[in-house]
């Protein structure tokens, strides 16, 4: 005698997405951040029964209320949205650099002492090629070596380039207590204060003009590089199936090499722009966290560093919003990071939705996307 089990459809499945349409996909986006400001705004609201309105003009005058705070907005974003090109091809190619911190600090460090020893001896435009020189090789060397051992030894890559940051972390700390200035100070201080030498000069008459030019050019390279080249296409195997990528006698320890190459220098060259362009000083935290913030940046944008510049400018409008707020409000600084973690939250979760779809009891999967 044979027992009939039925087995009962469930209320809900999660099925991915073939393909989803460009406008669909902005929808779902433009939606998230809708959400994100409904909720916000309701938490605001419950906790200080302010208007939220206001709480967001406060946000926006944190970021843009005068011309000095636009620019430094823009310099921020130029920061992060540097160090996210840096990440872009290894993280394409599943080449898991965290070390960006480490790549930074090691730019930063080799730009400092070219500061330090050579400003004043060498004309400015000779410095600034070499300190740029210097923090790319420097960067790109803190890259090949976990790209070596994993492409002879297979080692893991996410805890080797992170390992690396600690390293870079005690050079820095060596090189502080190296250059400290005043003595005992255990600080750097701003380096060549009066004569500026190896600081960027203005360009369109602003102090970060050149920080905008530079980054912008590696903008426009990096997507070129990764969509038109024969090396972004490799990347691109490489990432999708190192199997494939055999097949098609692509040699990985080649390609892990030049990547990580590529990826740790201009992470280096972020640490150039970072102390000759901006802080002209150096620190344990002269990255101060942007390399791992620059991972949302490159991972929201799926490698297109036009995208990435939204997203820069997102993530730098929220952190000085969120500092605006607490100070004009008087909000304690764990509710103005709620309100920024509430839009984070929606707008990383709407790339769910993009790549997934939501199919209920009773409807068909077949369909369109």
């Amino acid at each position: 005698m044979s027992v009939h089990v039925s087995h009962k459809e469930p209320l809900l499945r999660i099925a991915k997405r073939a393909s989803i349409p460009a406008w669909k996909a902005w929808l779902i986006r433009i939606l998230s951040v809708v959400l994100a400001l409904l909720l916000s705004g309701a938490f605001i609201y419950a906790i200080t029964g302010l208007n939220p309105v206001e709480v967001y003009k406060a946000m926006a005058q944190g970021a843009f209320g005068s011309e000095r705070r636009s620019w430094v907005t823009i310099r921020d974003a130029m920061m992060l949205l540097c160090i996210g090109i840096g990440l872009a091809p290894a993280f394409k190619m599943r080449f898991w650099n965290i070390g960006a911190e480490g790549q930074i600090l090691v730019g930063g460090c080799a730009t400092a002492g070219f500061m330090i020893y050579f400003g004043g001896k060498l004309p400015t435009p000779v410095l600034l090629l070499l300190m740029a020189a210097v923090s790319l090789i420097a960067g790109a060397v803190w890259g090949i070596v976990p790209a070596i051992f994993k492409a002879r030894w297979g080692t893991n890559e996410t805890l080797f380039t992170l390992m690396m940051n600690y390293v870079a972390i005690q050079i820095t700390s060596y090189c502080v207590a190296l250059w400290e200035n005043p003595v005992g100070s255990n600080t750097v201080g701003v380096i060549n204060q009066k004569t500026k030498a190896g600081w960027f000069p203005e360009l369109f008459g602003q102090d970060y003009g050149l920080n905008v030019l530079i980054v912008a050019v590696l903008t426009v390279g990096m997507f070129l590089y990764l969509r038109y080249t024969k090396q972004g296409y490799e990347i691109a195997v490489v990432g999708e199936s190192e199997n494939t990528a055999r097949y098609a006698g692509i040699k990985l320890s080649k390609v892990f090499i030049r990547t990580m190459a590529i990826s740790g220098a201009i992470c280096g060259l972020a640490g150039f722009i970072a102390v000759a362009g901006a802080s002209h000083t150096i620190s344990t935290s002269t990255a101060g966290g942007r390399g791992f913030t620059a991972i949302i940046v490159a991972w929201l944008a799926k490698f297109n560093t036009f995208v990435m510049v939204l997203i820069s400018f997102l993530l730098v409008f929220l952190q000085k919003g969120a500092v605006q707020i607490a100070t004009q409000f008087k909000l304690n600084d764990f509710a103005s990071e709620v309100i920024t973690g509430i839009i984070l939250f929606c707008i990383i979760g709407s790339e769910f939705f993009i790549q997934y779809r939501l199919i209920f009891r009773g409807r068909k999967e077949a369909g369109k996307a």
